[in-house]
């Protein structure tokens, strides 16, 4: 792969735009977290169903679904300043609204949600297409690798903040996220300054831009991102419960064990992103850490079937870094391929795809333990990554043009 000898100097004002994309899906986030952080006290203190509990904790993100395609296309037509700022308004108000009906029935608490969900997305594809557009290339894979520490430090504010407000009022928690969000929206309306971009060429020439109609390498990006998720949300979703049932772990041993393992992810996007920039290739670094996963899902699969535990507390932290480090490649490659004019609505395809995955994971690889166990699972989980190895293209698209 062709390495980055040349470097262009990275504007001040590029890393400005960074840090408020960050913050701005972080305020995002942090709503969508906060309803999962609620389940105990719904489901100890007012005897809600554990499944409606989680139901209503998933509203959230079943309305970022079906909206980040949208928010993509109103950014690639209007800019990510106003949509950005713009969502986050409506997230605020969204916020208020479901902290205002939060003593009038779950029903209508979880139709809000989905709405302050769906605005929510705004920030998704919009934030990525500011980082693309401000920063130069051989520095981009390193700035959408921090662009991706937003989603958990969203996560992280929640789960500290939600559980101690919520002692006070179920609204509390969105009265906080609706005074984080509209401060966000203030601050990005006054900070944020959209990327220059060329002309756009009118009439029918513009219509030949599409990079969906120029080749397959968006869609086998989607594809392979969508696969690595699997192993991500497998462990996410089953890590601690494995450790503490199957593998007589303590409660507080394994739940240390899996918050390290979402900060070391965290900076291991980071590392994964600089590599990019450094050996000049986004696909070629994916497909090494598609291959990574594989063998790490394996190995950990082996060590939990010999209840080896030290060994599967390291295994389990490398495999949750390794797949999680993907995210970032795939993101910047989508933008990079798709354009200046198409990345919006490419971004939030990506997102969807990923999101659409996700949520079938809980329960396909939950049948999957029940029937075959942890480690088996576990090393079927891997098949998803030497899938996503076989699909990823072997060559950049519109990184060095």
């Amino acid at each position: 792969m062709p390495s980055t000898n040349t470097t262009t100097a990275t504007p001040t004002r590029a890393w400005v735009m960074l840090a408020l994309g960050v913050l701005a899906q972080a305020a995002g986030t942090l709503l969508v977290s906060a309803p999962a952080y609620l389940i105990p006290l719904l489901h100890t203190q007012r005897a809600m169903p554990l499944a409606q509990a989680g139901l209503l904790a998933s509203a959230p993100t079943l309305g970022m679904v079906c909206t980040l395609v949208v928010w993509g296309v109103l950014t690639d037509r209007y800019g990510e300043r106003q949509i950005i700022a713009g969502g986050l308004v409506l997230t605020a108000v969204f916020s208020l609204a479901a902290a205002a009906a939060s003593g009038d029935g779950y029903l209508v608490l979880g139709v809000l949600l989905a709405c302050g969900g769906a605005a929510s997305a705004s920030t998704n594809a919009a934030s990525g297409r500011v980082v693309i557009g401000w920063f130069p290339v051989e520095r981009r894979g390193l700035a959408m690798g921090i662009r991706q520490m937003s989603q958990p430090l969203g996560v992280a504010t929640a789960a500290l903040t939600v559980p101690p407000l919520a002692e006070g009022g179920l609204a509390a928690p969105f009265v906080v996220a609706a005074g984080v969000t509209g401060a966000l929206a203030v601050l990005c309306a006054w900070g944020i300054r959209n990327p220059p971009r060329p002309a756009r060429r009118i009439g029918p020439a513009d219509a030949a831009t599409n990079p969906y109609r120029a080749s397959a390498f968006l869609v086998r990006i989607h594809v392979a991102s969508a696969l690595l998720v699997v192993p991500q949300f497998a462990l996410s979703i089953f890590g601690l419960v494995w450790l503490v049932t199957a593998m007589g772990w303590s409660a507080a041993a394994a739940g240390a064990l899996v918050a390290a393992s979402q900060f070391v992810g965290a900076l291991g996007r980071i590392v994964v992103g600089h590599l990019s920039d450094r050996v000049g290739t986004r696909v070629g670094v994916l497909r090494w850490v598609a291959g990574a996963g594989v063998v790490a899902m394996a190995a950990l699969a082996v060590a939990g079937a010999v209840h080896a535990d030290a060994l599967v507390g390291v295994l389990y932290l490398v495999a949750s870094t390794i797949a999680v480090a993907d995210n970032g490649l795939a993101y910047t490659s989508v933008a990079e391929a798709a354009g200046p004019f198409w990345s919006g609505r490419a971004l939030g395809i990506q997102n969807t795809g990923q999101f659409v995955a996700a949520s079938a994971v809980g329960p396909l690889v939950g049948s999957l333990v029940t029937l075959v166990g942890y480690p088996l699972a576990f090393a079927l989980v891997g098949a998803t990554p030497l899938a996503a190895l076989a699909i990823t293209p072997r060559r950049d698209r519109g990184m060095h043009g």
